[in-house]
Protein backbone atom coordinates (compact mmCIF):
# COMPACT_ATOMS: atom_id res chain seq x y z
CA UNK A 1 0.00 0.00 0.00
CA UNK A 2 1.24 3.35 -1.27
CA UNK A 3 1.23 6.18 1.20
CA UNK A 4 1.98 10.14 0.49
CA UNK A 5 4.37 12.64 3.02
CA UNK A 6 6.00 15.16 2.91
CA UNK A 7 9.71 15.65 1.86
CA UNK A 8 12.26 18.07 2.98
CA UNK A 9 15.80 18.97 1.98
CA UNK A 10 17.53 21.95 3.93
CA UNK A 11 20.49 23.60 3.31
CA UNK A 12 22.01 26.91 4.32
CA UNK A 13 20.15 28.54 1.71
CA UNK A 14 17.13 27.02 0.78
CA UNK A 15 14.39 24.78 1.82
CA UNK A 16 12.84 22.60 -0.71
CA UNK A 17 9.81 20.87 -0.05
CA UNK A 18 7.97 18.32 -2.12
CA UNK A 19 4.71 15.71 -1.88
CA UNK A 20 6.17 12.16 -2.08
CA UNK A 21 4.82 8.47 -2.69
CA UNK A 22 6.05 5.98 -0.95
CA UNK A 23 5.41 2.09 -1.01
CA UNK A 24 7.22 -1.20 -0.53
CA UNK A 25 10.53 0.63 0.73
CA UNK A 26 11.10 3.09 -2.60
CA UNK A 27 9.83 6.17 -3.47
CA UNK A 28 7.47 5.73 -5.94
CA UNK A 29 6.47 9.35 -7.46
CA UNK A 30 8.15 12.57 -6.35
CA UNK A 31 5.82 16.31 -6.51
CA UNK A 32 6.89 19.43 -8.10
CA UNK A 33 8.74 20.98 -5.35
CA UNK A 34 8.64 24.14 -3.36
CA UNK A 35 11.69 26.21 -3.09
CA UNK A 36 11.62 28.66 0.13
CA UNK A 37 14.57 31.03 1.08
CA UNK A 38 15.75 30.12 4.49
CA UNK A 39 16.32 34.07 5.18
CA UNK A 40 12.42 34.58 4.58
CA UNK A 41 11.35 32.59 7.32
CA UNK A 42 12.24 32.87 11.76
CA UNK A 43 12.01 28.81 12.13
CA UNK A 44 11.48 25.73 10.05
CA UNK A 45 7.95 25.53 11.50
CA UNK A 46 6.95 28.57 9.59
CA UNK A 47 8.36 27.39 6.53
CA UNK A 48 6.30 24.49 7.03
CA UNK A 49 3.59 26.49 7.69
CA UNK A 50 4.26 28.05 4.28
CA UNK A 51 4.57 25.14 2.42
CA UNK A 52 1.02 23.98 4.35
CA UNK A 53 -0.83 27.22 2.92
CA UNK A 54 0.79 26.39 -0.64
CA UNK A 55 -0.58 22.93 -0.73
CA UNK A 56 -3.89 24.23 0.29
CA UNK A 57 -3.48 23.99 4.13
CA UNK A 58 -3.48 20.03 4.52
CA UNK A 59 -0.44 18.39 4.77
CA UNK A 60 0.51 14.15 4.52
CA UNK A 61 1.39 13.25 8.42
CA UNK A 62 4.35 12.07 8.04
CA UNK A 63 7.96 13.88 6.49
CA UNK A 64 11.22 12.84 5.64
CA UNK A 65 14.11 15.55 6.06
CA UNK A 66 17.43 15.84 4.68
CA UNK A 67 19.59 17.88 6.76
CA UNK A 68 22.94 19.53 5.71
CA UNK A 69 25.06 18.65 8.84
CA UNK A 70 24.80 15.86 11.99
CA UNK A 71 21.41 14.84 12.57
CA UNK A 72 22.22 13.99 16.17
CA UNK A 73 21.86 15.32 19.33
CA UNK A 74 18.42 16.72 21.20
CA UNK A 75 19.20 20.28 19.17
CA UNK A 76 20.21 20.57 15.62
CA UNK A 77 21.86 23.89 14.31
CA UNK A 78 22.66 25.13 10.64
CA UNK A 79 25.85 26.63 9.70
CA UNK A 80 24.76 28.99 7.30
CA UNK A 81 21.06 29.68 8.50
CA UNK A 82 20.08 30.71 12.27
CA UNK A 83 17.36 27.55 12.46
CA UNK A 84 17.48 25.07 14.62
CA UNK A 85 15.57 21.40 14.93
CA UNK A 86 14.72 19.28 17.96
CA UNK A 87 14.03 16.12 17.15
CA UNK A 88 12.07 15.31 19.92
CA UNK A 89 9.20 17.97 19.12
CA UNK A 90 8.86 17.41 15.39
CA UNK A 91 5.78 15.58 15.86
CA UNK A 92 4.00 17.84 18.12
CA UNK A 93 5.57 21.21 16.11
CA UNK A 94 4.67 20.10 12.78
CA UNK A 95 1.68 17.63 13.20
CA UNK A 96 2.97 14.78 11.84
CA UNK A 97 2.69 10.73 13.40
CA UNK A 98 6.18 9.78 11.49
CA UNK A 99 9.48 11.67 10.82
CA UNK A 100 12.84 10.37 9.44
CA UNK A 101 16.01 13.02 9.92
CA UNK A 102 19.03 11.73 7.41
CA UNK A 103 22.18 13.44 6.66
CA UNK A 104 21.95 15.45 2.97
CA UNK A 105 24.15 12.96 1.71
CA UNK A 106 23.32 10.04 3.15
CA UNK A 107 19.64 10.93 1.29
CA UNK A 108 21.85 11.39 -1.80
CA UNK A 109 23.05 8.02 -1.06
CA UNK A 110 19.70 6.30 -0.94
CA UNK A 111 18.91 8.31 -4.34
CA UNK A 112 21.89 6.89 -5.99
CA UNK A 113 20.52 3.32 -4.90
CA UNK A 114 16.64 4.27 -6.19
CA UNK A 115 17.27 6.09 -9.64
CA UNK A 116 16.11 4.90 -12.60
CA UNK A 117 19.13 4.44 -15.35
CA UNK A 118 18.12 7.16 -17.36
CA UNK A 119 19.49 9.71 -14.21
CA UNK A 120 22.83 8.22 -14.57
CA UNK A 121 25.46 9.73 -17.40
CA UNK A 122 28.57 8.33 -17.82
CA UNK A 123 31.62 10.15 -17.10
CA UNK A 124 34.34 7.50 -17.93
CA UNK A 125 34.79 3.35 -17.76
CA UNK A 126 32.76 0.97 -18.73
CA UNK A 127 29.45 2.65 -20.79
CA UNK A 128 27.20 -0.12 -18.55
CA UNK A 129 24.53 0.03 -15.92
CA UNK A 130 25.56 0.03 -12.31
CA UNK A 131 26.28 -2.60 -10.81
CA UNK A 132 23.45 -4.75 -8.95
CA UNK A 133 25.90 -5.84 -6.44
CA UNK A 134 28.45 -4.12 -4.70
CA UNK A 135 29.76 -0.88 -3.23
CA UNK A 136 29.00 1.91 -5.39
CA UNK A 137 30.81 4.87 -4.25
CA UNK A 138 29.36 8.68 -4.35
CA UNK A 139 31.27 11.47 -4.04
CA UNK A 140 29.37 14.96 -4.74
CA UNK A 141 31.45 18.75 -4.31
CA UNK A 142 29.57 21.32 -3.11
CA UNK A 143 30.24 23.70 -0.26
CA UNK A 144 32.41 21.02 0.83
CA UNK A 145 33.07 17.22 -0.55
CA UNK A 146 30.13 14.79 0.72
CA UNK A 147 31.17 10.99 0.34
CA UNK A 148 28.65 7.96 1.16
CA UNK A 149 29.12 4.40 0.19
CA UNK A 150 26.13 2.52 -1.10
CA UNK A 151 26.33 -1.57 -0.84
CA UNK A 152 23.86 -3.31 -2.61
CA UNK A 153 22.92 -6.95 -2.92
CA UNK A 154 20.61 -7.61 -5.48
CA UNK A 155 17.43 -5.74 -4.83
CA UNK A 156 18.69 -5.14 -1.11
CA UNK A 157 20.85 -1.71 -0.15
CA UNK A 158 22.17 0.00 2.76
CA UNK A 159 23.49 3.44 3.09
CA UNK A 160 26.67 4.30 4.98
CA UNK A 161 27.57 7.97 5.14
CA UNK A 162 31.25 8.92 6.01
CA UNK A 163 33.40 11.98 6.57
CA UNK A 164 35.36 10.64 3.27
CA UNK A 165 35.76 14.58 2.32
CA UNK A 166 38.53 15.19 5.71
CA UNK A 167 41.18 12.21 4.55
CA UNK A 168 44.51 14.28 3.32
CA UNK A 169 45.23 15.45 0.08
CA UNK A 170 47.83 13.98 -1.74
CA UNK A 171 49.51 16.10 -4.50
CA UNK A 172 50.80 14.11 -7.15
CA UNK A 173 52.82 17.14 -9.66
CA UNK A 174 54.19 20.15 -8.72
CA UNK A 175 51.49 22.26 -9.19
CA UNK A 176 49.39 20.01 -6.70
CA UNK A 177 52.60 20.79 -4.35
CA UNK A 178 52.45 24.68 -4.75
CA UNK A 179 48.47 23.96 -3.72
CA UNK A 180 49.37 22.32 -1.06
CA UNK A 181 52.28 24.30 0.46
CA UNK A 182 49.92 27.47 0.23
CA UNK A 183 47.00 26.03 2.12
CA UNK A 184 49.40 24.84 4.47
CA UNK A 185 50.53 28.15 5.65
CA UNK A 186 46.90 28.48 6.77
CA UNK A 187 46.11 24.95 7.83
CA UNK A 188 47.98 22.35 10.32
CA UNK A 189 46.45 19.53 8.15
CA UNK A 190 45.16 20.21 4.43
CA UNK A 191 42.02 17.64 3.72
CA UNK A 192 40.83 16.81 0.28
CA UNK A 193 37.86 19.02 0.69
CA UNK A 194 40.26 22.38 0.70
CA UNK A 195 40.65 21.58 -2.95
CA UNK A 196 37.82 19.59 -3.92
CA UNK A 197 35.02 21.44 -3.02
CA UNK A 198 33.02 24.50 -4.46
CA UNK A 199 34.96 27.20 -2.22
CA UNK A 200 38.14 25.27 -2.96
CA UNK A 201 38.56 26.90 -6.63
CA UNK A 202 39.50 30.06 -5.30
CA UNK A 203 43.25 28.54 -3.65
CA UNK A 204 43.72 27.01 -7.24
CA UNK A 205 43.03 29.99 -9.23
CA UNK A 206 45.19 32.08 -6.69
CA UNK A 207 48.06 29.32 -6.42
CA UNK A 208 48.41 29.47 -10.42
CA UNK A 209 48.21 33.43 -10.67
CA UNK A 210 50.82 33.43 -7.97
CA UNK A 211 53.05 31.18 -10.17
CA UNK A 212 52.78 32.97 -13.03
CA UNK A 213 53.60 36.01 -10.79
CA UNK A 214 49.95 37.70 -11.68
CA UNK A 215 48.39 40.34 -9.14
CA UNK A 216 44.76 39.04 -8.46
CA UNK A 217 41.74 40.70 -6.74
CA UNK A 218 40.55 38.38 -3.68
CA UNK A 219 36.78 37.63 -4.79
CA UNK A 220 34.78 34.74 -4.25
CA UNK A 221 34.19 31.45 -5.71
CA UNK A 222 30.96 32.02 -7.60
CA UNK A 223 32.87 34.67 -9.57
CA UNK A 224 36.06 32.45 -10.48
CA UNK A 225 33.70 28.99 -11.35
CA UNK A 226 32.13 31.68 -14.03
CA UNK A 227 34.39 33.17 -15.73
CA UNK A 228 36.27 29.58 -15.64
CA UNK A 229 33.29 27.94 -17.55
CA UNK A 230 32.89 30.95 -19.95
CA UNK A 231 35.99 30.46 -21.31
CA UNK A 232 37.02 34.04 -21.73
CA UNK A 233 39.88 33.66 -18.32
CA UNK A 234 42.19 31.42 -19.07
CA UNK A 235 43.90 31.27 -16.02
CA UNK A 236 40.25 30.64 -14.32
CA UNK A 237 40.02 27.81 -17.34
CA UNK A 238 43.04 26.46 -15.75
CA UNK A 239 41.73 26.53 -12.41
CA UNK A 240 38.58 24.32 -13.18
CA UNK A 241 40.48 21.83 -15.09
CA UNK A 242 43.26 21.48 -12.04
CA UNK A 243 40.10 21.13 -9.94
CA UNK A 244 38.97 18.51 -12.26
CA UNK A 245 41.68 16.72 -12.26
CA UNK A 246 42.22 16.76 -8.40
CA UNK A 247 38.07 15.59 -8.28
CA UNK A 248 39.37 12.51 -10.58
CA UNK A 249 42.41 11.76 -8.18
CA UNK A 250 40.17 11.67 -5.06
CA UNK A 251 37.87 9.98 -6.39
CA UNK A 252 40.04 7.07 -7.53
CA UNK A 253 41.65 6.87 -4.09
CA UNK A 254 38.00 6.44 -2.57
CA UNK A 255 36.96 3.66 -4.93
CA UNK A 256 40.10 2.13 -3.75
CA UNK A 257 39.36 2.61 0.07
CA UNK A 258 36.27 1.57 -0.41
CA UNK A 259 36.57 -1.53 -2.99
CA UNK A 260 33.84 0.44 -5.10
CA UNK A 261 32.21 -1.54 -8.25
CA UNK A 262 30.97 1.77 -9.24
CA UNK A 263 31.55 5.39 -8.65
CA UNK A 264 28.87 8.44 -8.78
CA UNK A 265 29.39 12.28 -9.01
CA UNK A 266 26.89 13.99 -7.32
CA UNK A 267 25.87 17.76 -6.33
CA UNK A 268 24.88 20.96 -8.17
CA UNK A 269 28.44 21.72 -8.94
CA UNK A 270 28.91 17.85 -10.72
CA UNK A 271 25.96 19.04 -12.76
CA UNK A 272 27.20 22.63 -13.59
CA UNK A 273 30.67 21.28 -14.78
CA UNK A 274 29.12 17.83 -16.79
CA UNK A 275 31.06 18.79 -19.96
CA UNK A 276 34.45 19.73 -18.73
CA UNK A 277 34.81 16.64 -16.54
CA UNK A 278 34.79 14.53 -19.32
CA UNK A 279 37.17 16.88 -21.62
CA UNK A 280 39.30 17.51 -18.56
CA UNK A 281 41.83 15.10 -17.14
CA UNK A 282 39.41 13.55 -14.81
CA UNK A 283 39.26 10.34 -16.48
CA UNK A 284 42.89 9.78 -17.12
CA UNK A 285 43.60 10.57 -13.05
CA UNK A 286 40.63 8.60 -11.66
CA UNK A 287 42.64 5.50 -13.33
CA UNK A 288 45.85 6.46 -12.47
CA UNK A 289 46.49 4.16 -9.60
CA UNK A 290 49.70 2.42 -10.72
CA UNK A 291 49.51 -1.29 -10.44
CA UNK A 292 45.88 -1.15 -9.77
CA UNK A 293 44.92 0.80 -13.13
CA UNK A 294 43.36 -2.21 -15.09
CA UNK A 295 40.98 -2.67 -11.94
CA UNK A 296 40.37 1.37 -12.50
CA UNK A 297 39.38 1.08 -15.64
CA UNK A 298 36.54 -1.42 -15.47
CA UNK A 299 34.65 0.48 -12.70
CA UNK A 300 31.85 2.53 -14.33
CA UNK A 301 31.81 6.25 -13.51
CA UNK A 302 28.63 8.28 -13.73
CA UNK A 303 27.30 11.77 -12.51
CA UNK A 304 23.75 11.59 -11.49
CA UNK A 305 21.54 14.22 -13.43
CA UNK A 306 18.16 13.36 -11.06
CA UNK A 307 17.01 17.02 -10.76
CA UNK A 308 16.04 16.72 -6.74
CA UNK A 309 18.58 14.30 -5.33
CA UNK A 310 17.73 15.38 -1.63
CA UNK A 311 14.42 14.86 -1.82
CA UNK A 312 14.21 12.18 -3.32
CA UNK A 313 16.72 10.47 -1.73
CA UNK A 314 14.99 11.36 1.88
CA UNK A 315 11.86 10.07 0.70
CA UNK A 316 13.46 6.94 -0.33
CA UNK A 317 14.83 6.72 3.15
CA UNK A 318 11.29 7.49 5.31
CA UNK A 319 9.97 4.40 2.96
CA UNK A 320 13.25 2.24 3.72
CA UNK A 321 12.97 3.06 7.34
CA UNK A 322 8.98 2.60 7.78
CA UNK A 323 8.80 -0.65 4.79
Amino acid sequence: MSERIVTVDIGGTHARFAIAEVAGGRCVTLGEPVTLHTADHASFQTAWEDFARREGGTLPRAVAIAIAGPTRGEVIRFTNNPWIIRPALIGEKLDVDRHALVNDFEAVGHAVAQADARYFERLTGPDAPLPESGTIGVIGPGTGLGVAHVWRNGGDYRVQATEGGHIDFAPLDSIEDAILARLRGRHRRVSVERIVSGPGIVDIYETLAAMEGRAVTPEDDRAIWTRGMEGGDSLAAAAVDRFCLSLGSVAGDLALAQGASGVVIAGGLGLRIRDTLVRSGFPERFVAKGRFEQYMASIPVKLITHPQPGLFGAAAAFARRYR
